[in-house]
């Protein structure tokens, strides 16, 4: 498996540019598959789409990874260990059952960073929580929640937990038998809230963009081109995310990759 290097280094910071000018002039069809997740990670970080308002360090989701490595089982098995060697996170999302979000430990880091920025003037109490959170609790806790007791303790007061949730870095989860659980936290990202909202709207758009289609189907260099009017993702975000989810399927013309609304 290829290695990561910190991403606070300034090779990595250069390679990352230059993938970012090169990725996001390609065409899809030219990189749709890729020999292991540790690449595909890597591209699909350089074509995040750049985006101003409310911005948010790339991410990528699973079911994307899935669209792009063949065996699934291989994705599962080197995102663990990526997970275990502490190089990234993974996220659980608000946008479906098992959706998940997947960033590199240094942007996650970097995000978090930015609300500290945001929270200048604060108390210093509030402050240190930030510090606490990286030192004791991310750095052991590498699972995508943390239970209630876990975060109990004599300096991590409830106040404490309810300002992580107001910064969006931990939420409510744990959902059993449809009901939240209490006792159960999810690490979150900040400013991710309209990022997730563009999946779900972008999702929805695509499909009845190609539905609407006599054969519910499209050529690719065509959807390329299309921009989406409910999301700040581009097409090419959302049409990994749906392949790998099963919603769409590919097929190879002489002519080029045609996307399709897969059968029910």
């Amino acid at each position: 498996m290829e290695n990561f290097p910190e991403s606070s280094s300034k090779g990595t910071k250069r390679r990352r540019n230059e993938d970012s000018d090169a990725g996001n002039t390609s065409s899809l069809e030219d990189d749709l598959t890729f020999t292991d997740t540790s690449v595909a990670l890597r591209i699909m970080r350089a074509q995040f789409p750049h985006i101003q308002k409310g911005s948010v360090e790339p991410f990528i989701l699973k079911s994307q990874l899935y669209s792009s490595v063949k065996d699934r089982t291989q994705v599962d098995r080197e995102l663990e260990s990526l997970r275990r060697d502490k190089v990234l996170r993974l996220f659980k999302l608000n946008t479906g059952q098992d959706d998940h979000a997947v960033m590199f430990l240094d942007d996650y880091l970097n995000q978090i960073d930015r609300v500290v920025k945001r929270m200048e003037g604060k108390k210093v109490e509030e402050y240190e929580v930030f510090g606490w959170l990286k030192t004791h609790v991310l750095d052991s806790k590498l699972e995508t929640g943390i239970e209630h007791q876990e975060l109990d303790t004599k300096w991590f007061s409830v106040l404490r937990m309810v300002f992580l949730m107001q910064c969006s870095l931990l939420s409510l989860g744990g959902k059993t038998r449809q009901l939240i659980d209490p006792n159960m936290y999810w690490f979150s990202i900040p400013n991710i809230g309209s990022h997730l909202k563009g999946i779900v709207q972008g999702r929805k758009e695509i499909i009845s963009l190609l539905s609407r289609r006599r054969y519910k189907e499209m050529m690719l260099s065509s959807l390329e081109k299309k921009r989406l009017r409910t999301s700040p993702l581009d097409v090419r975000f959302h049409l990994r995310d749906l392949i790998g989810s099963g919603h769409l399927r590919t097929d190879q013309a002489p002519t080029g990759l045609i996307i399709r609304v897969s059968k029910d």
